[in-house]
Order: structure tokens, then C-alpha cells, then sequence
């Protein structure tokens, strides 16, 4: 019996909940904001406007996390999780101090820098066999590539590399000699093999034209240290691990992420190899692997639409609701901004089935949720086509609240569709990976086996009598799209 804390450091807050060890309920929470990195505009996914930057002092996050933790909230605490955004690059030099800001997750400089990478190491499908993944510029390894070529001194001076969560646990640790990662947040870098379970360093050599030092890499139910007070602070891990790690997302369960962009991933056994790269290979925060596929497009389809029609998202819900399935023969290809599954970089969306009984808004409107689930459903196809079992799929996101995406998605996605209570499960996850690190190090709980906190309650949703039709607007889609984009899934 006691409590641990969870600390979820995204891109624009701190949030910090405490929690009972044996129940994960939540007894006291804190929240503070961050700054806007880099003075840069917030569009409508958290992204700067395009052509600026993204990159902070990391002391704004531990300034941040003093807020979120002040009156006392972390008192009697035994253990603390530590989760962050993902991407963001620490640049460190020999002393272990920054050599510039840190460059966050949503900087989109290293785009020349991430397509340098994919031929210096002989194209896509060698990153793929190498690390998992084709490079992003988000990601650390095409951050280091642009460091390299914009900030050649601040390269120069870089002896190791850090990521935001790796950084917050070496500062909560006092800044021992020794560093260290979890799988999954190591897994997200560009530079470890999630296959291997090991640092590819020459891969970060390759980016940085230049040797650095990388953290250790320890195991999910691992204590990296303690404070000089004693308190246990786990191996921390990224935000999308942490978020699984506090759904309960199990062998069979699929995480489908309705953002201005969109993402779909499962809990699998093994490391999965896909040679075009629309799958990434991440690293859990329980020892399994988290393979994720990427959409461009989710609610600023939704939202695009209901500009046009000059609706908020709820009306263009309702209005959703007042057509049919198949939307009367009208199909929204939700390309708008590219695409990346399938990958059409320079694609843009297509309205076909155009009739004159077709064309009301309500129908527009249907065709835009379907258009986002269908596109969404393709990423879970690329998923079950290497093997992994989807039967349960978690829907997360606001959009999840509407009316219209609950009615549709379960036939459309082909399972049971999960709508969890709004709750904050990155750092409910952080939480949960501190309960099980302090469960280890007092002998109460094995290494194997995390603690077993009840699953999140939320609403659920079956496909029933109207699986088949929901398969008929698939083939729909699907059709408009080969007509479109002929073999685009190969």
C-alpha cells in the first residue's frame, strides 16, 4: 500500500497524477502550461506554422514540472514514472550541458535532412531491415543530419544525445554519471533496432557525421535510480507507450488516434518488418512491441467540411447522421494534405460519386467521417496484413465523442470499438510503469508481470447487423481509391 506519481510532459503541459499502487486510483493531480517553443504559431494538430521552427530551453519543462508539482502534490509519494513527448533531440556536450535548445518533436526543419538519410544508407527498405522505420524529420536521427549541416559548431560540441524524458530523469536523478532510456522511447529515435533490441550507433554517427554517446537502454520494469531523498524514479518512456501502458492495451487491441492527422497501432509479440515503411516499429513499455501506421489526415478532413458547409464539427455530426451509410454514392478520399498510408506525398483529396441526388449536405457530411474512417481503416489493414490481430480498437481523441464517428466506426474499422472516459493515460501509464519499479525493487511484484490496475471504463460499441454494410462503404471507398490511385497499396 502506498502511492506513486505519473508525469506526463507533452508539448504544451505538464500534468502530474498520483496514484494508489494496488488500485491506480487517482488521489491528487497538477497540471501546469509550457511555453510555445520557439515563439512559434500553434496550427491546428499542436504544429508550427509552416516554415517556422520548434525548439525550447529544457529548463521550461523542469520549471514547468515545479509548478505542476507545487503544494505539496508529490508528498508521501514512493515512486515516480516519468513520460514525455516524443521526438524532441537534448543535444548535450561533455559536461552535460545543452549546446542549443532542445529541438522538439514538431520541428519540420530536418525535411531535406530526413530525405539525405533514406539515400546515404541506400534507400527505405534498407532503414527499414536496419531500425524498423523509414527516417522522419521528426524523428532524433534526422534532427542530428540537420544539426550537422545548419549548426555545424553546435554539432561539433554534441558528445551525446538525450530525449525530452531521458533528460527529466537524469535531472529528477540529480545528474548522475549514468543515463539512461527505456525501449520504447529509444525505439522511436531513427538510430536503435527495435528487432535487435539494441543501438544501431553508427546510424547516429551517420546523421551527425561524428561518434555521440547514447543512454543505456533498461528494462520496463527497471529503476533508473533513485533521488538523493530516496525516491524511486522508474525508466520513464514516450508518450504513445506510456498511453498504451495506461489503457491496458493488450495482444488484440488496436489504438486508433483521431488527431488533426491519425494514427493507428497494436500490441504484437515481435518487432514487425514492412519494406515500404508505412510501418513504424516501436517498442512497448511492457517488453512487446507497439507497430504504429501514420495517416496524414483524420479531423482536419472534419474539419475542412464543416468550414465548406459553415457548420461547427458537433452539427456536421448531426448532419452525418441524417444521411445513409455510402453516403448516396459519394466518396471523400481525405487527402488533404498528402497522404503518408498510403504514401502519396504530393496527392490532394478527391470528392467522387457526384449526383445531383447526391449533392446535400448531409451527405457531405457522411462522406467526410467516412472518408477519415475508411482512411483509418486502410492503417489497420497494413497492421492485419503483417499478422497482427485487431479485435478490440480503442478510439482516442475528442473527435471520438462524436455522435456520427461512434455510429460508424465499429462496422467500418471491422471490430468492437472501445470510447474511453476522457482521462489524462500517458500519465496514468507513467504512473503505472512507477508502481511496478517500486513493486520490483520491495520483492512485491515480479518483472514479468505489471500491476494489475482495472481497465478505464468508457463506452463500447459493436458492429452487429451492420458489419456488412459497413464493409460495402469500404469497398466503395476502396474502389474510388484504385480508380484514383492505381496500386497505391502496392
Amino acid at each position: 500500500m502506498g502511492i506513486v506519481a505519473g508525469l506526463d510532459s507533452s508539448s504544451e503541459y505538464t500534468r502530474i497524477v498520483v496514484c494508489d499502487t494496488d488500485t491506480g486510483a487517482v488521489v491528487r493531480q497538477g497540471y501546469a502550461p509550457h511555453p510555445v517553443p520557439g515563439g512559434a504559431d500553434a496550427g491546428e494538430d499542436g504544429a508550427p506554422a509552416a516554415g517556422r521552427h520548434a525548439e525550447i530551453d529544457p529548463q521550461a519543462w523542469l520549471l514547468s514540472l515545479g509548478e505542476a508539482a507545487a503544494g505539496g502534490l508529490l508528498e508521501g509519494v514512493q515512486a515516480i514514472g516519468v513520460s514525455a513527448q516524443q521526438s524532441g533531440l537534448v543535444p548535450l556536450d561533455e559536461a552535460g550541458a545543452p549546446v542549443r535548445p532542445a529541438l522538439v518533436g514538431n520541428d519540420r526543419r530536418a525535411q531535406t535532412a530526413a530525405a539525405d538519410l533514406v539515400d546515404a544508407l541506400g534507400g527505405r527498405e534498407a532503414w527499414v531491415q536496419a531500425v524498423g522505420c523509414v527516417p522522419r524529420p521528426s524523428q532524433p536521427v534526422a534532427k542530428l543530419r540537420w544539426l550537422a549541416r545548419q549548426e555545424p559548431e553546435a554539432a561539433q560540441r554534441t558528445a551525446e544525445v538525450l530525449q525530452p524524458h531521458d533528460w527529466l530523469v537524469w535531472q529528477l536523478l540529480g545528474r548522475p554519471v549514468r543515463r539512461t532510456t527505456d525501449r520504447g522511447g529509444a525505439s522511436g529515435t531513427g538510430y536503435w533496432s527495435a528487432a535487435a533490441e539494441s543501438w544501431r550507433p553508427d546510424l547516429a554517427e551517420l546523421a551527425l557525421g561524428r561518434p555521440v554517446r547514447l543512454p543505456e537502454v533498461i528494462g520496463p520494469a527497471e529503476a533508473a535510480g533513485q533521488t538523493p531523498e530516496g525516491l524511486l524514479i522508474s525508466a520513464g518512456t514516450g508518450e504513445t507507450m506510456a498511453a498504451a501502458f495506461g489503457l491496458g492495451v493488450g495482444v488484440g487491441d488496436a489504438v486508433v488516434s483521431l488527431g488533426a492527422s491519425g494514427s493507428a497501432f497494436s500490441v504484437h509479440p515481435q518487432a514487425l518488418v514492412e519494406p515500404t515503411g508505412m510501418i513504424t516499429s516501436f517498442a512497448d513499455a511492457t517488453g512487446m512491441h507497439l507497430p504504429v501506421v501514420y495517416t496524414l489526415n483524420a479531423v482536419r478532413a472534419l474539419r475542412g467540411t464543416a468550414e465548406l458547409l459553415g457548420t461547427s464539427l458537433e452539427e456536421l455530426s448531426e448532419l452525418a447522421l441524417a444521411s445513409t451509410p455510402g453516403s448516396y454514392g459519394l466518396v471523400l478520399l481525405p487527402y488533404l494534405e498528402g497522404e503518408r498510408t498510403p504514401d502519396l506525398p504530393h496527392t490532394a483529396g478527391t470528392l467522387a460519386g457526384l449526383r445531383r441526388e447526391s449533392m446535400k449536405p448531409e451527405h457531405l457530411a457522411r462522406a467526410a467521417f467516412e472518408g477519415m474512417l475508411c482512411g483509418l481503416a486502410d492503417a489497420l489493414d497494413v497492421l492485419r496484413g503483417r499478422g497482427v490481430a485487431v479485435h478490440r480498437v480503442f478510439l482516442l481523441g475528442p473527435a471520438a465523442e462524436l455522435p456520427a464517428v461512434q455510429a460508424i466506426a465499429p462496422a467500418l474499422l471491422g471490430a468492437q470499438v472501445v470510447v474511453p472516459q476522457p482521462a489524462d493515460y500517458t500519465a496514468l501509464g507513467a504512473a503505472r510503469q512507477a508502481a511496478w519499479a517500486l513493486g520490483v525493487y520491495q520483492g512485491t511484484l515480479s518483472p514479468q508481470q505489471p500491476p494489475l490496475w482495472p481497465a478505464p471504463a468508457g463506452q463500447v460499441f459493436e458492429p452487429g447487423e451492420e458489419l456488412a454494410v459497413g464493409q460495402a462503404v469500404r469497398q466503395q471507398y476502396v474502389a474510388v481509391r484504385e480508380q484514383t490511385h492505381p496500386g497505391a497499396f502496392g
